[in-house]
């Protein structure tokens, strides 16, 4: 296993130039870099900075809702892009959500009851179909989709009730996820038994390293439902999360991946400075984790 970081903070904090950015990796001693949505999508400069070999480029990260009325479409050709172009070079995976038919979203922010009527299982055929194309092209390309398990930005992987589901309807070696545990946190599931449950599938392609704070006195307070204010995104370290617990898990199924850092920490945010720390924060976290038996 190593430690690799998405691109998606430092290019949230005004830095444009993807070279620059898997430069700054490379020297700070990351191993991988994972390509958001926010880098345009050159297919010579991401190729460009490969050739160098300072740094692995290991996956495109894709997450949109593929099933909008409006921007589906433009998305899902966006997605096919990025499977094509990392087909052709190499890259071996590419990270995405489900999709979800807001018809029938579930949103906590809103009547509980309603909600569970629109609950996110009944986006699955939808889903179902919409991924059978997607999958044959991956398929056909040789690329790996990974499933974030985000349950924003229209997504219904997001608990191993639903993913169960979804793998039984498509049943493919091309598809599995991109875990994060840190959404499993917030959700009130263990972050740790479905490393175990789904490396063991082999469906484990790609973790990514973020954690999440839970406010215990504020949710004490607000409960789930209210709003969202009891829990926050951190920096592998600075949450509720036992990264030497996790990482032995992965040891365990021997995942042998990358731990890409996912910073969305809002403490070391806001500047390209503390963006920076953040991400070397967490590294420090997961190198000491993987470190632990030596």
């Amino acid at each position: 296993m190593h430690v690799g970081m998405l691109t998606n903070s430092l290019f949230g904090v005004g830095e444009t130039d993807f070279a620059k950015v898997a430069h700054w990796a490379a020297q700070q001693g990351f191993k991988e870099i994972e390509v958001g949505a926010s880098v345009p999508l050159d297919k010579e400069a991401i190729y460009k900075v490969m050739c160098e070999g300072e740094i692995k480029v290991g996956a495109f990260l894709y997450c949109r809702n593929f099933l909008l009325p409006d921007d589906g479409p433009g998305f899902l050709d966006e997605l096919m892009k990025r499977i094509e172009i990392a087909g052709e070079l190499g890259i071996e995976k590419v990270l995405t959500s489900t999709g979800i038919d807001r018809g029938w979203d579930w949103d906590t922010k809103f009547d509980f009851y309603d909600g569970i009527r629109k609950r996110p299982i009944r986006s699955l055929d939808k889903v179902v179909e919409l991924f059978k194309p997607i999958l044959e092209l991956a398929e056909k390309k040789n690329i790996k989709i990974g499933w974030e398990t985000c349950p924003v930005m229209g997504n219904i992987a997001i608990s191993p009730y639903l993913i169960d589901i979804l793998f039984e309807r498509l049943p493919s070696d091309k598809l599995g996820l991109a875990y994060d545990p840190s959404h499993l946190v917030w959700e009130m599931m263990d972050p740790y038994e479905p490393v175990l449950k789904y490396g063991k599938q082999g469906k484990i392609f790609h973790v990514h390293g973020k954690d999440t704070e839970i406010d215990r006195t504020r949710l004490a307070y607000t409960g789930i439902l209210s709003d969202y204010s009891w829990w926050r995104y951190r920096v592998p370290g600075l949450g509720e999360i036992n990264w030497n617990k996790l990482v032995s898990n992965l040891y365990e199924v021997g995942y042998d991946g990358v731990i890409s850092i996912e910073h969305e920490d809002p403490v070391w945010e806001g500047t390209k400075e503390k963006v920076e720390k953040g991400l070397l924060i967490g590294k420090r976290t997961i190198e000491k984790a993987l470190n632990m038996e030596k």
